[in-house]
């Protein structure tokens, strides 16, 4: 098993968090920024061509963060490749010794770096939960038995801000039924819309891992309200960040305390800092 799944199996608080692969071969930054969080962070997901821009593949990211020591989250998208290919994909990754895995949709190839590329989306994120769980139980998702069975320990992503929230919560019980055993949430900003989302889905058997997104500009915080679906943050916090001498301090603060009003209602915490990680440990230590 993975240390991650051992450490949600004995209630221990978790903290996650995300590195993008970079277009290119040189991991020197990534592995930097990995080392930087040594002791802080308990694993780290390898992004899939994040917002559809293309980059090194996470599957060799992830296998280079092993080596250094760090236990990677590989993210899977059904964006790009088809059944045949996403299922060889986890079995390399399960050879590699690579474990969790996170499985979404990604974001349309139009909006990212090759406006030209062809979608795939072969598969639903459940059926790819599905499919990585069948490989773990020595099969591929045609009945055919594996030579060699891979071990995974699966995640999938969750908003709690969506606007239809009970089809969100149809869509998380569907992935659960699949296999996913942990799940990653959007950001939060509201703390009662996660309370909220947390007592509705108290029926489950999954571990929540909190998304924390640093507020690093009143530009970025309207961009998201305006553009992004689910993400809500409230007009005192933006006013907060425009009245700042020091937005960093204040968007550390600001995180520190949703976590401090969240932390016990969920299994730990992703924090997306998206090229601020130096305020993590800023945040940890608020908190």
């Amino acid at each position: 098993m993975s240390r991650l799944s051992d450490k949600f199996a004995n209630g221990e608080f978790v903290v996650t968090t995300e590195l993008t692969p970079p277009k290119g071969i040189d991991l020197d930054e990534l592995l930097e920024k990995a080392a930087s969080l040594t002791n802080l962070v308990d694993a780290f997901n390898l992004t899939d061509s994040h917002a559809s821009k293309m980059s090194l593949s996470p599957i060799a990211a992830a296998m280079q963060l092993m080596a250094n020591g760090h236990e990677p989250i590989l993210q899977l998208t059904t964006r790009d490749r088809n059944r045949i290919g996403l299922q060889s994909d986890m079995l390399g990754a399960g050879l590699l010794g690579i474990e969790n895995l996170v499985c979404m949709g990604g974001d349309p190839p139009q909006l990212g770096d090759h406006p030209d590329a062809k979608p795939v989306f072969d598969l639903s994120t459940s059926e790819l939960i599905k499919a990585a769980h069948q490989l773990s139980q020595g099969q591929d998702m045609m009945g055919n038995k594996l030579s060699g069975v891979p071990t995974f320990h699966v995640g999938a992503v969750v908003n709690p801000g969506v606007d239809d929230l009970d089809t969100e919560i149809e869509r998380l019980e569907e992935k659960v039924s699949a296999g996913a055993r942990f799940f990653q949430t959007q950001a939060i900003y509201d703390v009662e819309v996660f309370i909220h989302f947390m007592d509705r889905i108290s029926h489950l058997d999954i571990h929540v891992l909190a998304g924390i997104l640093p507020i690093k500009s009143v530009k970025m915080a309207r961009y998201m309200n305006e553009k992004i679906p689910g993400i809500h943050i409230p007009e005192h916090l933006i006013n907060t960040i425009s009245h700042a001498k020091d937005v960093e301090s204040a968007s550390a603060t600001i995180a520190a305390n949703t976590i401090k009003e969240i932390g016990n209602r969920c299994a730990g915490l992703h924090l997306m800092a998206v090229g601020s990680e130096k305020l993590i440990p800023r945040i940890l230590e608020l908190a």
